[in-house]
């Protein structure tokens, strides 16, 4: 019989603090997060320093709870991964710290997760059947990457942003109309409200790189209509503006993503990352797979949004192969995926 593999897995790249313990990849012991979102929301937007100073104070709480509802001790722990990048340093640095502190004090294996390794891990979880190769389209607040996942760990990223994320795109609109922060779920739940149609603006295309996304033209084209309305002195309407912009960003997601699945021939693709609990997106991406005959994977939501059980499954899979860091791994905040 062979012995479990009991991954703690650690996650600090922006504004949520997380530990979780996770069985043999694909069974999650204890998922804990402590979300910062009320104490940013005044400022509109995540403040480092503040986000830095918030994970100092949580991250051994939330470990200790983490192992708690796990049932299971330090002993009982094979290796500990740690999100090392991308994110903001401040923040990144106060999980690699405590990884690296439990690592030392113990002698467990200290293995460093790639941040967007771990949402396309996250599709693991609950599709127990999902196995490499598939398609993966993440979208997160600071992200937007088609990757086509070759084997655990392997990737070959098809198309990125050339400017804007899709999430970054959300909640510089959603501030532009009123809305606030985040961005996201609020464009989100106002857009049911509004036409789709209302309002025309631009899909953009990147002539080099067809998998290629750009947002920055489609934010100014929002801002400009917005402008033009205050000009004229006319009232918008927010549920319609909301709406229109949310179907230009879905589009455009959809498009190239059904484009490079029917290309490389694959019969199975999933999405992740924070902008991937969007409903929007969700039902326009699962209408396009079925009309292709495509399996569609997506997580649960508590898996979509920033979370340390996706970097136990990532972290599980690189203990597989013999990744190990040892105690130099350092935050990298540009880090890019397959570095």
């Amino acid at each position: 019989m062979e012995k479990d593999v009991l991954i703690l897995a650690i996650e600090s790249s922006c504004d949520e603090t997380a530990a979780a313990v996770v069985k043999n990849g694909r069974e999650v012991l204890s998922n804990v997060i402590y979300s910062q979102i009320a104490l940013h929301t005044e400022y509109g937007g995540v403040v480092p320093e503040i986000a830095s100073r918030k994970h100092i104070e949580k991250i051994n709480q939330v470990i200790n709870q983490a192992l708690t509802e796990a049932d299971k001790k330090l002993e009982d722990i094979t290796a500990i991964a740690v999100t090392y990048g991308p994110g903001l340093v401040g923040a990144l640095l106060v999980g690699v710290s405590a990884a690296k502190a439990i690592s030392f004090a113990t002698g467990i294996p200290l293995i460093g997760v790639h941040h967007i390794e771990g949402h396309i891990s996250a599709n693991f979880i609950e599709n127990k059947e999902l196995e490499p190769p598939f398609v993966c389209l993440v979208v997160s607040g600071g992200h937007s990457h088609l990757v086509l996942v070759e084997d655990y760990g392997e990737y070959e990223i098809l198309g990125r942003t050339r400017d804007d994320a899709a999430g970054e795109a959300f909640d510089k609109v959603a501030r532009a109309i009123g809305l606030g922060y985040p961005g996201g779920p609020k464009i989100d739940k106002v857009s049911k409200e509004g036409n789709p149609d209302a309002i025309h603006f631009p899909r953009a295309k990147v002539a080099s790189a067809e998998y290629d996304f750009s947002f920055s033209g489609l934010k100014s084209a929002v801002l400009n209509y917005l402008n033009s309305c205050q000009m004229k002195g006319e009232e918008f309407n927010q549920a319609d503006v909301a709406a229109s912009f949310q179907k230009a960003v879905i589009d455009v997601l959809v498009e190239h993503s059904m484009d490079a699945v029917k290309r490389l021939g694959t019969t199975k693709f999933a999405i992740a990352g924070g902008v991937a609990s969007n409903t929007g997106l969700r039902s326009a991406l699962e209408e396009a797979c079925k009309r292709e005959g495509i399996t569609f994977y997506h997580p649960s939501p508590v898996y979509c949004t920033d979370n340390a059980a996706m970097i136990g499954t990532a972290g599980y899979y690189e203990y597989l192969k013999g990744v190990r860091h040892g105690f130099d791994l350092n935050a990298v905040p540009n880090l890019k995926l397959g570095e």
